[in-house]
Formats: structure tokens, sequence, C-alpha cells
């Protein structure tokens, strides 16, 4: 009788499937939602085909992104045509900004679920199957978030930990802070009991998620970035710490000396430039200038010589003349990143920088993207060949997606690490790794 239960139970439950795109942020918004979905009895399911709920966690950072999401949603209504109680719903960053316009557009969405409103899942979900109606969830003024939110982890070694909400920034080219709202701080003791939490369940490596992690605490939450850092430093069981994303402007000696004194913080500073041109900051309103840029790396390196730092650049932003592109490679050349992650501006439509004079022309962008990328990996292999000969402490994450015979993982300072499995290393172990052949992105090593 039990048995037969249990497979009726089985037969029976509800299947629900997640869409996501965007950042990080967007990623551990789908962990919650997935957590209150487990709430109301439902499962994670493999397919869309066989899903009784189905929701796409949405970004908008660009109208190329936004375009390929309408299209996905487009796909949903055949879904929803064969099966007229699937549930249908939209959230994050584009149900924030489009509202009531998805539901005129994409009729069979029930739900919209805005940014701010991320902990209200299970109460729109239940008002969608006892009404049958659509039901629209969105504010534009950002309320308190819950001290916890039921969450559904990827599961693993590593996880993400959301520290505060929202941006102040404003930079001329994004549409975050009109999407996510005032930066609002999670109180420290809530944090540190999450992370507790996850340790308990043999979580050792955290990463700490914020539009702008080291303005932490400015909303009068009564700790800072690095104040939080240290706390978390004293976790039992996690390994290591690491946090994104920084703003140049806000990170300070306090921070820098908070990391160097740790035991588990990582050596790796993700500091976006944007741009090697002050006049170019200026119109992104990034707030800092390039010799205020090259004096916070002096101090980083000064305190942590051997330190990984990456950055992110953006080409062809309105009125990028060659001279200031010329600028923003002499930049690179003299900080010489580790990494950088680079973009074609695109305009994004609410945001200043689209209504601009000069837009940049495509083929130009290109053209400059292509030169910068083959300084930044001259740069990137040079610095990687450093590390060869060298042992280095390893963070395994298991088999390589490309090939099962090895291994990968990645160093306390981000460099991804690959070796062919010689032991009983496993997910989550650190281990030693001597570097034998360096390449652009990647390290080869063999165990030792």
């Amino acid at each position: 009788m039990t048995e037969s239960n249990n497979n009726l139970n089985k037969i029976d439950s509800k299947k629900f499937f997640s869409i996501t795109y965007g950042c990080q942020m967007n990623e551990n918004d789908t962990e919650r939602l997935a957590g209150q979905l487990r709430c109301l009895g439902y499962e994670e399911g493999q397919d869309m085909e066989s899903a009784d709920l189905i929701f796409i966690n949405t970004c908008c950072v660009r109208e190329s992104a936004e375009n390929k999401i309408y299209g996905k949603i487009g796909e949903l209504k055949r879904l929803k045509s064969n099966n007229p109680n699937l549930i249908v719903g939209v959230t994050g960053c584009m149900a924030q900004k489009n509202r009531e316009k998805l539901f005129k557009r994409a009729p069979h969405i029930d739900f919209i679920l805005g940014t701010h409103n991320v902990h209200q899942l299970i109460k729109v979900v239940k008002d969608v199957e006892e009404s049958k109606q659509q039901v629209l969830a969105v504010i534009d003024s950002a309320e308190e978030m819950p001290s916890s939110i039921p969450t559904a982890r990827k599961g693993g070694v590593s996880a993400w930990v959301t520290i505060m909400y929202g941006c102040n920034n404003f930079c001329t080219y994004c549409i975050v802070p009109y999407v996510r709202g005032r930066e609002r701080s999670r109180e420290v003791v809530d944090i540190i009991e999450e992370i507790k939490q996850l340790s308990a369940t043999g979580v050792k490596e955290v990463t700490l998620l914020g539009q702008n992690v080291n303005s932490y605490g400015k909303d009068n939450n009564g700790a800072d970035f690095a104040d939080l850092l240290a706390e978390i430093d004293k976790v039992d069981g996690i390994e290591r710490i690491r946090y994104m994303t920084s703003h140049p402007r806000d990170m300070n000696d306090k921070v820098i000396e908070t990391i160097k004194n740790s035991n588990k913080i990582c050596e790796h500073f993700h500091l976006p430039i944007q741009s090697g041109c002050n006049e170019i900051l200026k119109e992104m309103n990034r707030g800092y200038t390039v010799e205020y840029y090259k004096e916070l790396v002096q101090k980083i390196r000064t305190a942590l010589p051997n330190a990984s730092i990456t950055t992110d650049l953006i080409m062809g932003f309105p009125g990028e003349t060659p001279d200031h592109f010329a600028e923003t490679l002499e930049l690179i050349k003299a900080i010489k990143y580790d990494a950088a992650y680079t973009f074609l501006y695109s305009k994004r439509s609410g945001t200043p920088a689209a209504t601009m004079l000069n837009q940049v022309e495509l083929s130009d962008k290109k053209k400059r993207l292509q030169a910068l990328m083959a300084v930044q990996n001259d740069i990137s292999l040079n610095i990687n060949k450093s590390y060869e000969g060298k042992v280095v402490e390893v963070m395994v994450e298991g088999p390589s997606k490309s090939d099962k015979t090895r291994f990968t993982g990645r160093t306390r300072t981000n460099k991804i690490v690959i070796w062919d499995k010689q032991g009983d290393e496993a997910t989550g172990d650190l281990i030693n790794v001597k570097i034998t052949k360096a390449q652009t992105w990647v390290l080869n090593g063999e165990l030792i």
C-alpha cells in the first residue's frame, strides 16, 4: 500500500521548469524562486514539455538579450495551447521594466513578478491557481526583503550569497538602477547565519553577490564591506570567500587590508574600469579617473603582490574616438590585467547614453574589440606562463566538460587549472597542482 501511494505521488507531483538569463544575481534569484515552488509541492522537471509551471527569469541589460527573451516567451504559446492548465511566469529585470506590456504582447503569460517581489512567488502562484486570472506583482519602490527566503541550491561545494540589492551609481549606459532599485544591505547576522547553514551542508566556497558589493553598509547598516568580510572569514567550514562585483570608486584601504590579513578571502580583484580615457569615464558617470584607478591597483599590488586583477571594458561608447581608444590600449598595457571581459557598447533604451550624440559605428566597435583582445590575450598568456613550474592550491570542481579523464578546478586567484585525474580527488578538495603548461585561459598541470 505504501509503495503504491509513493508511486501515485510520484506520478501526480507537479513539475516546474526554469529558464534563466543574465548575471549571477539572476541565478541566485532563480534558486530562491525554485525554493518557494518546492514549498508549494513542485519538483524541478527536466524539460518544458512535461512541466506544470514554467518561469523565465529575465535580463534586460541589453536590448539584444531582451529580444531573445521575447522569442523564448513566444515559444511557450504552443505549450500553453496544448495544455491550458500550464502556468507561465516571467520574473526578473525585464518583468520589472516592461510589466503590463508583457501581458499585452504575450497574453499567454499568467504572472509577472518584479525584482522587488522575489519573495512573493508562493502567494502569486496560489492566486493564479485559485483564480485562473493573470497576476501582476511589481512594485516600484523596494521594500525590505525577508531575512530568509526558501532556496533550492544547485548543490555542490560552492554557493552564491546575496549581501545587498540594488545600485545607486547610475552609470549612463546601465539600466540596472532602474530595475533593481536603490541599494539595500542585508543585516550581517542574517548573512552569517545563511553562510553557517551552507557550511553545515558541505559548502566550502561562497561568492558574495551585489551590484556593487563594496558599497555594502552605506545605507546605515552599521557595518561596512570590510567588516562583513572579516566576520565571514571566521565561519568554520568555509575555505574560500569570493565576491562580485566591485566598483573601483568604493574599493578602499580597509578592504585591501582585510583581505591581506584574512585566511579565506581569495586574492582576486575584479575592478571594472570600462574605459581608459578620463573623458569617456566622465560621460559614463563612473565617478573616478584613470589616475585614481592606477593608484588603487598599485595599492593592491603592494599589499598583495600575488593577487590577480581582472576588469570589464566597453568598446565604442558614444563619443569614443580613435584617440580615446588608444588611451584604453595604453591602460591595459600599463595595468597588465590577468583577464579582461570586453563588450561592444549597445544602446539600452531608458538610459542617458542611448540618446547621446556621436554613436560609434558597429564596424569600428568590432575593430577596436579585436585590437584590444589581441593585446590583452598576449598579456594574459605571459602572466599565465609565469605560473609554469610553480605549485598552486586548487579547489577541485570536478571532471572537465570536454574530457572526463581530466579534472578541473580554480586557484585562489581564480585561474582555471586542468590536470589528469590521478587519485581520489573529489569536488571541494583542496589539492596541490604543479603547473606544466600555460595557455591564455587555462593552466595545465599535474597532481603532486
